[in-house]
């Protein structure tokens, strides 16, 4: 599968990424932790050197529990952009709602993570 490169905004556009999806939407999925549960996003993986915030000023930072995840939204209308994972330091996940010309009804089904179950030590992605 070609890498794809797409623009992703927040609702109000005050937030930019531009990201390459290595595996294209392929590995789109959902997560069922206290924290994406309550979120609802989609999100697809992007390698960090993949990743390049366009416009950031507006973005705020939330963390929790462990502090290893690093969930990025915009301050002014609040939507999730992406989050640095704690299974893998290197990758972020994005969320796929934000992905200019995509719609994650598309998508569905995707599988569920079991992020209520999460262990460190496993490999599972978050």
């Amino acid at each position: 599968m070609t890498a794809q490169s797409h623009r992703l905004t927040c609702h109000c556009g005050a937030c930019e990424l531009r990201v390459v999806l290595a595996h294209g939407l392929g590995d789109a999925r959902r997560c069922d932790c206290s924290f994406c549960r309550r979120r609802g996003a989609m999100n697809v993986s992007v390698r960090e050197e993949d990743l390049e915030v366009v416009r950031g000023d507006k973005l705020s930072l939330y963390q929790f529990g462990t502090r290893q995840a690093a969930h990025y939204f915009c301050s002014i209308c609040g939507c999730y952009t992406h989050h640095r994972r704690s299974s893998d330091r290197s990758e972020f996940g994005v969320n796929v709602g934000g992905l200019e010309g995509v719609n994650p009804a598309d998508l569905d089904p995707v599988p569920w993570l079991d992020g209520v179950n999460y262990n460190p030590e496993t490999e599972a992605k978050l």
